[in-house]
């Protein structure tokens, strides 16, 4: 019998959908799912006709985390340093640094609860998309640990300390629209147009040219981390580098026209 096959993998236009359906475990991910979403990663990196990567879901749940089942906790002896060195080896810390260094958008779309390592993967994410249904909690507290796959680390970077806590340390989870108001995601929309308006929002910045998109993503990531003057030089480097270029001659004749009289 042909196992299951808990994930979907497909283009539409310029945009490459990966579709998490593994509804009867509430689309918590399993190696074999992670491994096909590494994969999928490094093919739309690789392809230039593709300009955006989705990461969706099917059933009413966005993802329950990881697969307990799939998790290693500490052998017998290992030790703290033992502990260590092996999480530090885990492929998924490797598959969101590359989500960020990608020169790519890179959007997750949440049309219902999104827990664990699934808030933790989409926080490497570009845009986070939510449906009025969506809510978001980091339990790991429960397990005795702290999230750890960039869950405590990029949460602070994205929506600050205050509201870090309460997601870790209250262990209290947050609804959709209180995620907006923090910053943790972009934008809620209704359930019953959620689906196409996350395609429409991917459709319209699969046509911004690439270089100046993969551009704006170096200068964000570069600026967040450097003072004022130094974040200022990043512009101006990136800028120099745009300049002139076709689509960028193309895309100021176009504003010349509609404004200049």
């Amino acid at each position: 019998m042909d196992a299951i096959q808990e994930y979907k993998i497909r283009r539409d236009g310029a945009v490459l959908i990966y579709t998490i359906d593994r509804q009867a475990k509430r689309n918590a991910i399993n190696r074999a799912m992670f491994e096909a979403l590494t994969e999928a990663a490094h093919d739309f990196a690789a392809d230039p006709e593709l300009r955006v990567m989705l990461i969706e879901s099917e059933g009413t749940y966005f993802s329950a985390g990881f697969e307990i089942a799939d998790l290693t906790p500490a052998g017998p002896g290992e030790g703290p340093t033992g502990f260590r060195r092996r999480y530090r080896a885990a492929a998924r810390h490797d598959l969101y640094d590359f989500f960020e260094a990608i020169e790519k958008p890179i959007v997750v779309a949440h049309q219902g609860p999104c827990v664990g390592a699934g808030l933790e993967m989409s926080l490497s994410c570009d845009f986070r998309l939510a449906s009025s249904a969506a809510r978001y909690s980091l339990p790991e507290l429960n397990t005795g640990m702290i999230p750890g796959s960039g869950g405590t680390s990029r949460l602070v970077r994205t929506i600050g300390a205050h509201w870090a806590r309460w997601l870790i340390m209250a262990n209290n989870p947050m609804e959709a629209a209180q995620a907006h108001t923090v910053g943790l995601v972009h934008d809620v929309y209704p359930e019953e147009s959620f689906r196409e308006q996350v395609y429409a929002f991917c459709q319209k910045i699969a046509q911004h040219p690439p270089e100046m998109m993969g551009s704006a993503k170096l200068a964000i990531e570069m600026a967040r981390d450097l003072d004022r003057g130094q974040g200022r030089n990043v512009e101006r480097l990136i800028n120099s580098s745009l300049s002139g270029r076709e689509e960028q001659q193309e895309l100021l004749g176009r504003m010349r026209e509609r404004f200049v009289k």
